[in-house]
């Protein structure tokens, strides 16, 4: 991981743009994607597209990123309340 992805909004970015991928939303007319932004209640992800997003993430910041791995440690609530910005965290906390 480079000096680039070190920083908070520029992983934010990347995530931010890695999930409009999955959800469809090339435009950015869906909700706006910030640290707080929930992935159940704000973006109504199905767990589809949360298998996508990991091989999205796993393509883009490599195996060291293991998303399902991440989420398997959780408990059903913690994933239900999942924030984008705990993402961008697991992601800086992995390199």
């Amino acid at each position: 991981m480079n000096d680039f992805d070190r920083d908070p909004e520029n992983v934010l970015h990347t995530v931010s743009r890695l999930i409009r991928e999955v959800i469809g939303d090339d435009g950015g007319l869906g909700p706006p994607v910030t640290m707080a932004t929930s992935f159940n209640q704000d973006l109504e992800l199905e767990s589809i597209e949360f298998v996508a997003l990991a091989e999205k993430l796993q393509l883009h910041y490599g195996v060291e990123v293991d998303f399902p791995a991440w989420l398997g440690r959780m408990e059903l609530h913690e994933i239900l309340a999942l924030q984008v910005g705990q993402l961008v965290h697991h992601i800086l906390a992995a390199h």
